[in-house]
């Protein structure tokens, strides 16, 4: 008769986790590709209208890029924000201590059929 014995569950680790390093990822480039496109399209807004030869596809396509940068930008920094946030509520729940037990093994008397059967049969080795 075997015990049937309960394992707690085992968490992986946040930094084994595939969906924790995708978030970081994605936040990173989603925050890089926001800078990429705000930077540059407002240089190319201040000048041309300092220099007094703006031409609105400059001017405002120029705004719409940078609107599109500026949400890009603002979600990648939530991202890693959330990033960090689950990382510290992860490093607050205390992980679960596995301890190996051995399973209990439960002998099984022997037969007396096989020392009945030597002792009449008279056979011995």
């Amino acid at each position: 008769m075997s015990v049937a014995q309960t394992t707690p569950v085992r968490r992986p680790r946040l930094v084994r986790s595939v969906a924790y390093w995708v978030l970081v990822l994605a936040s990173v480039a989603s925050l890089a590709l926001g800078v990429l496109l705000t930077v540059p399209n407002i240089g190319v807004m201040t000048s041309s209208l300092l220099d007094g030869s703006a031409t609105g596809v400059e001017v405002y396509s120029g705004q719409a890029w940078v609107t599109l940068g500026a949400a890009l930008a603002g979600a990648g920094v939530l991202g890693i924000l959330f990033a960090l946030a689950l990382a510290a509520a992860a490093s607050l729940i205390p992980r679960a201590v596995v301890t190996e037990t051995a399973p209990e093994v439960v002998a099984e008397p022997e037969s007396e059929a096989a020392d009945v059967d030597l002792a009449t049969t008279g056979a011995r080795d």
